[in-house]
């Protein structure tokens, strides 16, 4: 962003759509529109190119290739409103006058006229519909104002009864009307009291139409019908799509997910699942509070899940790092020579940032930004103003974890640091009576302190790396093990470079190297690493020698039978000299493209090629229209598209000529490193265990079967923005509830607030990941430094 932008503020009067999806600047006597999603910087054009941009729609500037379908679907309708009412502008006028309005308003025809040719340069808003060119005493207006009382259909009939030349389009209207539909959703959510992201659910749509379908009348199951026949054929549904999965555990190999959670009574329970690149399947639950700290018990639970699962299948069983599970996974290793056992990578990500957390000078700065955000976020008035200057953003941005949450939030906090003294410095804040309070004041010193802002930046700065790591780990929509080498490199590379002087970034070196110290038994990490033909091929030959003997360890546990194992030591060198197929352009070229997170567009084109690589695994893929692949149907296709975007798809497509190289690439790099996040908060596992009548205990565990795996599914399937997130949403509460929540709640704090009168944070978007290939980018560059390799090989250098 150029330094001489200043931001400001949208006024309400602003009320295109386009606005609540940009962030405006002043640069001396222009103003310049920023896009929320691709960051393009329009210096002209106005209101109406910007709406292009997002639509989609060549025109004088770019087309916008991050914005959200849904937004991009408003943006479309909102543009072809404005055709058609352009169009139809020289006809429409003359049957408004001669409906009568012209008699009460003379001057409406010319008024109109300005609107609608209003210079966006300027940026002036366009007309939203006819009624928008209205003056406000008109007949028509006072009518509508009337009838709008009554509901938002009876607007449109009002307005069309009695001036049947006029067709609105009361969609496009901001403020309009109750939505009756809407309000009988509400009600009842409301009456049931359960969580209202349940409106978030990939089933939600699906209920909708399928009840519109039925017209008026539509007979509602009834709770029989819920507890009988409708479970029992969901129960067949769900075992369908695992059997579907199973398939391809022997293709890709599979991770086994140990959950653990401990109810508000106190009750351990254990949950296991299996993941493999389509889809985490949840197996069973097991009420271990009796024997949690057993290591034989441990021992043998898994043990069972193993064979269940199949032990040729299973590459690693990941569990926490307590020490039960450290003698548990050693016994694992020694009676199932072919798999790892693997301490949860996120919680060790997690415990380098909570070391990271109580460093003094860091302790400080998160604090500070707390006082700040507790008091913004307890009064309305000032909340409301924040998000004014910050076009709706947030100055608080929840992670995986509490203490990602901390840095995630002092990123964006830097990133909306002009923002934020633009408004304790305007007008609007002088004349703000919370401004004079001690909270106030303490807040206008924090946003002017320059040390502050320099500690916060310089702290976004050495986390960043090791925040996408957390997220690529914790992510259920990738395979992340052929990035966590990579990834904790890059974060001692960059403290390195921030730092500058030994003394200084040894420090975080250390807090890094000792933490990671619980997962250096485990070689997958490098043997990711070397497999990842992005990054082994952007490494210097010295360092792929220094870390062979990991992938040698992987190869002897992975591959039991020793002739393939000669085999696979010999194809590394085709590997590493790019020999035959992996050499050619082609492939050259896919080394940056066929990567995990690229999501690419699923047509005819994409079913061919998903249908050759599945093929090859030796499964049959039928056709299916596009819009379907997303869909919750049985096609095995719709919990495997995620599969073609693998690091196996490289390859898949070009490693047929070192074949078995090519199955151990797949088997590594198809798994994840984390076991947290997979517990669904919604659903309550220990009714089963607390229910002693054995016919109704089957039933929960079968319903509990069914909610854990639809919502295993609808977390790669899910299609719900971060721009929909609310911080002060209850569902937040357990990750945020530090950065939001007043230390003392007091009755004048409660007398002067008032939800009802907050504006929605309808600007909010992750500041963790950028757009597009930027995702990848800090693993982009090349790797060079054997300091950084030794220590995460334990091998202590001299200081």
């Amino acid at each position: 962003m150029e330094l001489n932008l200043v931001p400001i503020s949208i006024t309400r009067q602003k009320q295109d759509p386009a606005w609540n999806h940009c962030e405006v600047f002043k640069n001396g006597e222009r103003l310049q529109i920023k896009c929320m999603y691709c960051g393009k910087l329009f210096k002209g054009g106005g209101i109406h190119r910007f709406k292009e941009h997002l639509a989609g729609r060549k025109g004088q500037g770019p087309i916008c290739e991050q914005v959200p379908q849904g937004v991009r679907s408003v943006m479309q309708e909102s543009l072809n409103g404005i055709l058609v009412k352009q169009d139809k502008k020289q006809k429409l006028i003359p049957k408004l006058l001669a409906c009568g309005s012209s008699s009460r308003n003379p001057n409406i025809g010319g008024e109109a006229e300005n609107l609608g040719s209003h210079d966006d340069m300027n940026f002036g808003i366009k007309p939203i519909s006819v009624l928008n060119t209205l003056e406000g005493d008109s007949n028509v207006v006072s009518k509508v104002g009337r009838g709008r009382k009554r509901g938002r259909g009876r607007d449109r009939n009002l307005i069309e009864s009695n001036y049947p030349c006029v067709k609105t389009d009361l969609a496009l209207v901001p403020n309009g009307g109750e939505n009756p539909t809407h309000m009988a959703i509400g009600r009842f959510l409301y009456d049931i009291g359960v969580n209202l992201d349940a409106v978030n659910s990939v089933c939600f749509q699906p209920m909708i139409d399928a009840i519109a379908s039925g017209g008026s009348g539509v007979v509602p199951p009834s709770c029989h019908d819920l507890r009988g026949w409708i479970l029992k054929n969901v129960i067949e549904e769900v075992k369908d799509d695992i059997d579907r999965n199973k398939a391809m555990w022997g293709k890709t190999g599979c991770s086994i997910i140990v959950e653990q959670c401990r109810t508000k009574n106190g009750r351990v329970l254990l949950s296991f699942l299996v993941y493999c690149p389509q889809a985490t399947v949840f197996m069973k639950s097991v009420d271990a509070s009796h024997a949690v700290y057993s290591a034989d018990y441990l021992f043998e639970l898994l043990k069972q899940v193993i064979e269940e699962v199949g032990s040729e299948k299973v590459v690693q069983v990941i569990t926490n790092c307590e020490e039960p599970y450290l003698f548990t996974g050693k016994r694992l290793m020694e009676s199932f020579p072919s798999l790892y056992w693997a301490p949860c990578l996120a919680h060790c990500v997690d415990l380098m940032l909570q070391d990271f957390s109580n460093l003094e000078w860091i302790n400080e700065t998160i604090e500070q930004a707390k006082s700040l955000t507790r008091f913004i976020y307890n009064q309305s008035s000032v909340l409301n103003m924040m998000r004014k200057f910050t076009s709706g953003n947030d100055v608080v941005e929840p992670a995986l974890t509490c203490f990602a949450t901390n840095f995630s939030t002092l990123k964006r906090m830097a990133d909306l640091k002009l923002n934020l003294q633009a408004m304790v410095n305007s007008q609007d804040w002088l004349e703000c009576p919370y401004a004079k309070k001690p909270g106030g004041q303490a807040m206008s010193d924090i946003v002017n302190n320059r040390s502050f802002w320099n500690s916060c930046m310089l702290i976004a700065r050495i986390t960043y790396p090791l925040l996408r790591v957390l997220e690529i780990v914790g992510s259920k929509k990738r395979s992340a093990m052929g990035y966590v080498y990579a990834g904790i490199y890059r974060a001692k590379e960059t403290i390195k470079k921030e730092l500058v002087k030994q003394d200084d970034y040894m420090v975080y070196w250390n807090i890094i190297d000792n933490r990671w110290e619980q997962q250096r038994h485990l070689p997958l990490y490098a043997a990711g690493f070397f497999l990842n033909p992005k990054l082994f091929y952007n490494t210097e030959e010295h360092i792929h020698n220094d870390i062979l003997s990991s992938v040698f360890d992987s190869i002897e546990r992975l591959v039991p039978d020793t002739n393939i194992q000669d085999q696979v030591v010999r194809e590394i060198n085709l590997y590493k000299s790019a020999t035959g197929d992996l050499g050619r352009p082609m492939a050259v070229r896919a080394r940056d493209n066929l990567l995990p997170g690229k999501y690419p567009c699923i047509d005819r084109n994409c079913h061919i090629a998903i249908s050759c690589l599945f093929r090859t695994l030796g499964v049959k893929v039928p056709w299916r229209p596009p819009d379907t692949y997303l869909s919750y149907n049985g096609d095995l296709i719709a919990l495997s598209v995620i599969f073609i975007i693998l690091l196996g798809e490289w390859w898949s497509i070009y490693g047929g000529g070192c074949p078995n190289l090519q199955r151990l690439a797949i088997r590594i790099l198809s798994q994840t490193c984390s076991s947290i996040g997979y517990k669904p908060s919604k659903i309550s596992i220990e009714e089963i265990h607390n229910t002693r009548n054995f016919l109704e205990r089957q039933r929960l565990s079968d319903l509990v079967f069914v909610q854990y795996n639809l919502y295993l599914r609808q977390m790669v399937l899910q299609k719900q923005e971060k721009d929909s997130l609310d911080p002060l949403a209850f569902n937040n509460k357990d990750i945020l509830e530090d950065w939001i929540a007043d230390n003392e709640v007091s009755p004048d704090n409660l007398d002067s607030s008032d939800w009802k009168s907050l504006d929605p944070p309808v600007g909010n978007r992750t500041t963790l990941t950028p757009p597009g290939d930027e995702a990848e980018d800090f693993l982009s560059t090349r790797f060079t430094d054997l300091d950084i390799f030794n220590g995460l090989k334990g091998v202590k250098e001299e200081i």
